[in-house]
């Protein structure tokens, strides 16, 4: 990726202060209690990591996976968990920390696994929303950012497994990305 083809979205100060709004909120909203963090790997790690570090209410964390398998970067809409949590999260608060939400097909299916499980309590906490792209009606409970369409690296997103390290959120240009046919 060259210098000349990303532009910072959101730079790193900017998302610390973000997420510390976003982690001042969660931890009124479960004080008292103790909250499960299930972050979805692999994009949320960054994100989860900081959100994680900034409550002030006590945590424990699990991850989960999950895969659209389809062609090129568009979903086929058919998700398979790929890897589970391993908590009981019966009874307990539960929030699903995600990177983006998308289309919202994979984190409805995620969230519907887990409310199966009974928690107490479910939530749903994404670093952006990128409400463009809905295929179905979904809503998560916490947003860092809103964004319009456009394909987003850094900050733990990535392209091909790259570009996860840097630490501002960059908007790349649709030509820019190698053997992309279409870019979400």
């Amino acid at each position: 990726m060259e210098t000349t083809s990303r532009k910072i979205l959101f730079a790193r100060s900017d998302i610390d202060k973000r997420v510390r709004e976003m982690a001042d909120q969660i931890s009124r909203d479960y004080a008292g209690g103790e909250l499960i963090m299930i972050g979805v790997l692999k994009g949320a790690f960054v994100f989860m990591a900081d959100l994680m570090r900034a409550l002030s209410v006590p945590c424990r964390t699990d991850f989960i996976r999950a895969a659209s398998y389809g062609a090129g970067t568009e979903s086929s809409g058919e998700i398979v968990i790929t890897k589970d949590i391993e908590l009981v999260i019966e009874g307990c608060d539960v929030l699903v920390v995600d990177d983006i939400v998308d289309t919202g097909l994979t984190l409805r299916h995620i969230v519907d696994s887990l409310r199966g499980r009974r928690p107490r309590s479910l939530r749903v906490c994404a670093f952006l929303d990128k409400r463009l792209r809905r295929r179905i009606p979904f809503e998560a409970d916490y947003v860092g950012f809103s964004i319009d369409d456009g394909f987003v690296v850094g900050y733990g997103l990535d392209f091909g497994e790259q570009y996860r390290f840097l630490p501002d959120v960059y908007v790349i240009e649709a030509g820019i990305l190698k053997g992309s046919e279409d870019n979400p």
